[in-house]
């Protein structure tokens, strides 16, 4: 499992020209089965993704194809979590391991 973060960068104010492709992209990765969720970080900083079925590699190529990273609107952060316990509303997190 990872967890995704979308930090702002100084070129923040050019996100408004780059948001429907952001979210299509978000979008897709949501009906593709790798994204179980996606928001923002507040207050303002960016966003984060909770991403699962799928290799480092392949989703670092996916983060790399949001306009939002190509356009250096954000900077990401792919972190790897090895899931060991949750509650019970998250368990099927814990069958992917």
């Amino acid at each position: 499992m990872f967890v995704v973060l979308l930090r702002f960068t100084d070129n923040k104010a050019a996100a408004g020209q780059h948001m429907e492709g952001h979210v299509e992209w978000l979008r897709r990765g949501l009906d593709d089965g790798v994204f179980l969720l996606a928001g923002s970080l507040q207050p303002g900083l960016g966003g984060a993704v909770l991403a699962e079925g799928t290799s480092r590699n392949e989703l670092e190529q996916r983060v790399a194809g949001d306009p939002f990273v190509a356009e250096g609107i954000v900077t990401a952060e792919v972190l790897e979590v090895s899931p060991g316990m949750a509650d019970e509303r998250l368990s099927f997190l814990l069958a992917s391991r």
